[in-house]
């Protein structure tokens, strides 16, 4: 979830037609499409449901984990204990109604980039919702040489679209790729022996530590095979600020800058959780 403020401005009523629970705190969802909404990969989207105290609408802004093309609007989302828009969220089923804001929000999308050969999509966890969306689009595996998934969690219980990752390592969305797939998880609390990287990219890895540790270590870019430097590396990082912080501290110590409006960088960032 993105911290949102201000009031909605309009939208329309939409159906769950999907719902896939990965654990008891976490699933996705999909929702019947507007023919007129348009986003690209990285945006994100407002949603509103009534509460069970008053009926009044909460809104929350959700990353597009769907592809910009597809027919319905895909979500991926956290329960909150105690939130009013999670409380709600967890009664939904199949057929409900929600309001989707008819505006789309955010600029964590990789035409920021002006250049760079290599893109780094770093994420905590259901902050890998917008990385979903862009590997779902073609553009991203033409532009790039690699690709390298960095997916932060507590647990293995934590994991997300895992069999989907696992499928576009050796299978990407464009038929004309030019890059390829490594997907490395972070795993914080859960100790187990550390898989080698593969020479080829073709499978998930798994790496004990906090991003932040393993990138300070060497651990992380020995496990991608490739350096994170400021000619050809470009950064995404999407999660807990706190992770965000301690990277952006990181990338700075490598002379790498944000990405402004009228200034090329190499990392853009987004606060989710």
């Amino acid at each position: 979830m993105i911290e949102l403020s201000g009031k909605e401005t309009g939208g329309s009523t939409q159906r769950i037609t999907w719902l896939h629970w990965w654990s008891d705190r976490v699933l996705s969802f999909r929702i019947t499409r507007p023919p007129d909404y348009h986003f690209s990969a990285g945006q994100y989207a407002r949603l509103g449901l009534p509460t069970a105290q008053n009926a009044e609408l909460v809104w929350r802004a959700y990353s597009l984990v769907s592809a910009s093309s597809d027919s319905e609007l895909e979500f991926l989302a956290v329960i909150v204990p105690g939130g009013a828009f999670s409380s709600a969220l967890r009664q939904c089923k199949v057929g409900d109604a929600l309001q989707l804001d008819a505006k789309v929000f955010g600029f964590m999308t990789p035409s920021r980039f002006a250049d760079g050969r290599h893109l780094w999509m770093i994420a905590t966890g259901t902050g890998l919702g917008p990385f979903i969306s862009m590997l779902r689009e073609a553009e991203i595996w033409q532009r790039f040489e690699q690709l390298t998934l960095v997916h932060g969690v507590r647990n293995r219980s934590e994991i997300t679209y895992a069999d989907e990752l696992a499928e576009l390592t050796h299978r990407p969305s464009s038929s004309d790729a030019r890059a390829r797939l490594r997907v490395l998880y972070a795993v914080t609390r859960e100790a187990h022996q550390q898989t080698p990287a593969p020479s080829d990219g073709g499978e998930l890895v798994f790496l004990d530590g906090r991003i932040t540790t393993l990138l300070t270590s060497g651990a992380l870019e020995r496990a991608a095979g490739i350096p994170m430097e400021a000619a050809d590396a470009r950064v995404m990082l999407c999660g807990n600020p706190a992770m965000i912080e301690e990277m952006r501290a990181l990338l700075h110590a490598r002379t790498m800058r944000p990405c402004r409006r009228a200034l090329p960088g190499q990392f853009l960032t987004e606060n989710y959780w």
